[in-house]
């Protein structure tokens, strides 16, 4: 079908069209402000006591020394730039609004900080900090980042300035990357099987870890470029900061299995002579998560459970809907538990509060947003409002006018309460009309349709932009878009759009993904999603878990073959797992059959090098490293139906 015609000679233009030459010809050049996003900043800077140096003080308290090269993987390229932050040293220009310049400002503060003597912290190197306790003989590592190279040159850093000893256990406090990825930068798989370093985890660590990086993590590593602003370069009218660190680092992400998972009744464990109280926070900010308390030190440690931020409720990368109401609960049995017992808290983000009265202060507002965001979605729901119009009027507790900790700079208010929305009522908000609505392109072009055509549709939408109204000129261009992919005023608009919205916006997810949008559809997509079932990542997987993800890639419409039953053995753990494979599905089940169609006997080592993509089955079969049996055609079909690992898909665009 031949696209329809968008522009006319002068003489024949319609009132929309010449609506639309009135307001002139092209959007404000790529990163400038409009006087309704500089109005904006300035009144948000007028609202809040961003003076305050309570949270600079604490941020460069204890502070010994810095890294003061940038950080680089073992191929060379850069996992950690050093100094790409130094703009933030000036004051917020109009394209950033200056509540989240400030948060921004601080969780850029970077290098080796004395919490309490005996613990100290690298912060300002990841997006996630990582925590060492000395221990009688080494290092205790809490949370060992996303990437080996941060956590091993962050390691060093201590070792240098505090004295060489060996890493004799790892603590993950949850099931989120950037909090177990690193883990090889400050041991080894050799150390762990040799009985060299202990790791504790909480309970149901490795199957949430399994859930949140191979299941979904295809489609969790896109939205989470996103989220993270993965993309964007840092700089003023770009990447300024995420809220609850500065950026991801870049580089392989590793996992070695713990060698303890704590029970949901939380333990007391002596490890290396310091005695952990580790307390149960599961469902909260991770579905296994837990914090701990080290009275040797009278120092609570909050996990992400309480940071200095509002946090996600509903991630926008994609996860289980988190449970605000345990997560209040949980922050409450931790204050009175521990909040006078301690005279530290500090968290795997962000940086510490000393003072028993602070711990205190800290917890009670980070409970309490919580229980805000819940109750109060429940409230305005149970008098008849949509999600959306709860997101609308929600607004924000007194206290987050003065405790920037409690304030939306990863998490927001707003989308947080369409999550316990989510989590209460699922996705449909009780409108007959959304119940099957049309897939998104085709209401796109009867929406475009009904304002009159894309001359009308553009018009109306350069019409909203040039009111500041934003979000409703975003809604009128994404929806030209999407009728009209090749439409290049509109994903120039639309780009235009989505950048004022970034601008304004305090929460940094919130910046990152509109900025995402806009360079997106002005360059097309950009990079490429970090690997989340890499072999190193999959060698820690469970078998059983590891056959679920790969059931997850298997496409019907490609399957060729007939029904068969494959037996994978797996000589190297003593595993054996049996497929039933069917036109439509592919199940795993652990175990042998005794007459399979076709036998595949190879290692589970050598099985992680093949569906990570480092070799494959005829090389195995070649060299001996693998043997088959039966009818080969099923193995073919098999892995014929499975989808290929993709970095990236349209979001903006169709």
């Amino acid at each position: 079908m031949a696209r329809r015609q968008t522009t006319r000679p002068i003489a024949y233009m319609s009132p929309a069209v010449l609506a639309l030459a009135l307001l002139g010809n092209a959007p404000p050049p790529e990163g400038t402000a409009t006087e309704a996003t500089a109005a904006h900043n300035r009144a948000v800077a007028a609202s809040l006591p961003l003076a305050d140096p309570r949270d600079f003080e604490d941020a460069s308290r204890g502070l010994l020394a810095q890294i003061d090269h940038d950080i680089l993987n073992p191929d060379g390229s850069v996992a950690w730039q050093l100094h790409a932050r130094d703009f933030l040293d000036g004051a917020p220009p109009a394209t950033a609004n200056p509540s989240l310049w400030r948060q921004s400002q601080l969780t850029a503060i970077h290098g080796l900080f004395e919490v309490v003597p005996g613990i100290y912290q690298l912060r300002g190197y990841d997006l996630s900090v990582m925590t060492l306790v000395r221990g009688k003989t080494g290092w205790i590592v809490i949370d060992p980042l996303l990437s080996p190279a941060t956590s091993q040159a962050g390691l060093a850093l201590a070792n240098k300035v505090l004295g060489e000893r060996p890493v004799v256990a790892v603590i993950y406090t949850h099931s989120h990357a950037d909090h177990f990825g690193g883990v090889l930068g400050v041991t080894s798989r050799a150390a762990l099987e040799a009985g060299k370093v202990q790791i504790f985890a909480p309970h149901g660590f490795m199957r949430e870890t399994v859930g949140e990086n191979v299941l979904a993590g295809t489609a969790m590593s896109r939205r989470a470029q996103y989220q993270f602003g993965a993309t964007l370069p840092p700089a003023t009218r770009s990447a300024i900061g995420v809220g609850l660190g500065p950026a991801l680092s870049v580089g392989p992400i590793g996992l070695l299995p713990p060698t303890h998972e704590v029970s949901a009744a939380g333990e007391t464990i002596a490890i290396d002579g310091i005695t952990f109280e580790f307390m149960d926070a599961a469902e909260t900010e991770a579905p296994a998560e837990m914090v701990f308390y080290l009275p040797q030190f009278r120092a609570l440690h909050t996990a992400e459970v309480a940071t200095r931020n509002m946090h996600n409720v509903l991630t926008p990368r994609g996860a289980l809907v988190r449970d605000a109401l345990r997560w209040s609960r949980v922050i409450d049995t931790m204050m009175m538990r521990y909040a006078d017992r301690s005279d530290v808290m500090l968290a795997s983000h962000h940086w510490p509060s000393w003072g028993s009265n602070n711990v205190r202060a800290r917890l009670r507002d980070q409970r309490d947003a919580y229980r805000f965001l819940h109750d109060q979605t429940l409230r305005l729901a149970n008098k008849g409002l949509t999600m959306d119009e709860i997101a609308e009027d929600i607004g924000e507790p007194d206290f987050a006018a003065q405790d920037f900790g409690t304030r939306g700079y990863y998490g927001t208010y707003k989308h947080n309460a369409k999550a316990v929305y989510q989590r209460y009522f699922g996705w449909w908000d009780g409108v007959p009309a959304d119940y099957d609505a049309l897939p998104k392109v085709e209401q796109a072009k009867h929406w475009v349709d009904a304002v009159g055509g894309p001359d009308a549709a553009l018009a109306k939408g350069r019409a909203a932009f040039d009111s500041g109204d934003y979000r409703w000129a975003a809604t009128l261009l994404q929806q030209l878009v999407f009728a009209d992919p090749d439409n290049a005023e509109a994903r120039r608009w639309l780009a235009a759009t989505y950048e004022q919205l970034g601008f304004q916006a305090e929460g940094g997810t919130w910046r990152n993904i509109y900025l995402t949008g806009a360079a997106e559809l002005r360059d097309g997509r950009q990079g490429e999603a970090p690997d989340t079932a890499s072999p190193a990542l999959l060698a820690s997987i469970p078998t059983a878990d590891l056959f679920d993800a790969l059931a997850t890639r298997f496409d019907p419409a490609k399957m060729q073959g007939k029904e068969a039953v494959i037996l994978f053995e797996l000589p190297d753990t003593g595993e054996a797992v049996t497929l039933d494979l069917r036109r439509s599905v592919v199940f795993p089940r652990m175990g042998k059959v005794d007459q399979p169609d076709t036998r595949l006997v190879i290692d589970r080592a050598d099985l992680n090098r093949l569906l990570g993509g480092e070799v494959t089955l005829p090389a195995l079969l070649q060299a001996g490293k693998a043997r088959l049996e039966g009818d080969p055609a099923n193995l073919a079909h098999l892995f014929g139906a499975m989808d290929q690992r993709i970095s990236g898909f349209a979001i903006v665009t169709p």
